[in-house]
């Protein structure tokens, strides 16, 4: 369980100092177990008090939430509102129109259109941001296609996982260790569902930096260990 590349084994926090344990996994796919995948890549790893932190991309493909980018129909919506979409530097997020498409369908039409609405009229305030605000988590969560992917997923679009914090205090009850999902990229986190008690601003201190990476390191999984 060696760091990443570029990431950094321990990290120091207000709340102490944690390591960051990151766990290689076989490829997963849609259907696959994640609890079995847990049990297999991650108990035998687990001590007394450690945290169990779990991508958020890894439950979306297993539940069936990713999708190959040629296979999404975009709608005449969707390909318009992609291109209004501030393209960030760091990710394609909705500024294409498979992943814009996926946002309507999580989000709605409506609220995607006020969030459009919102953009457009603050936007010669300089006023970058609002879109995603407005469109809310669900719009907020989509992944798109990344070069540095695992293939195939370096060709596919992905949904915000469903019910993670569901997800996440079944799979507690099961391994008997606190655990949390995560949506973090190498800009920041958010902790998606976790343990009940579990402190979600230690949690975004000590893995702020994406400790599991963000291409090919094969580490959906990670281990936090005070």
């Amino acid at each position: 369980m060696e760091p990443n590349p570029g990431k950094n084994l321990v990290v120091k926090t207000k709340y102490g100092e944690f390591e960051r344990h990151p766990i290689k996994t076989s490829l997963v796919v849609p259907g696959d177990d994640l609890l079995q995948t847990i049990k297999k890549f991650a108990l035998p790893h687990l001590r007394e008090n450690d945290i169990l932190f779990v991508s958020e991309k890894v439950v979306s493909v297993i539940q069936g939430r990713s999708y190959r980018i040629s296979d999404i129909k975009a709608s005449k919506l969707a390909t318009f509102l992609s291109k209004k979409v501030y393209k960030s530097p760091y990710g394609i997020g909705l500024s294409m129109p498979g992943t814009m498409q996926l946002a309507i369908e999580e989000t709605g039409i409506l609220r995607i259109l006020l969030a459009a609405f919102c953009a457009a009229v603050t936007k010669p305030f300089k006023i970058k941001g609002l879109f995603y605000i407005i469109a809310g988590e669900g719009a907020r969560s989509i992944d798109g296609p990344v070069p540095y992917a695992i293939p195939p997923y370096n060709e596919y679009a992905s949904k915000g996982p469903k019910n993670p914090k569901k997800v996440a205090r079944s799979i507690e009850k099961e391994i008997g260790f606190k655990i949390a999902i995560i949506d973090a990229n190498d800009l920041g986190i958010n902790i998606l569902g976790c343990s009940k008690g579990l402190n979600k601003k230690m949690l975004i201190q000590a893995l702020k930096d994406n400790p599991l990476g963000q291409g090919d390191e094969s580490t959906p999984l990670g281990i936090l260990r005070k």
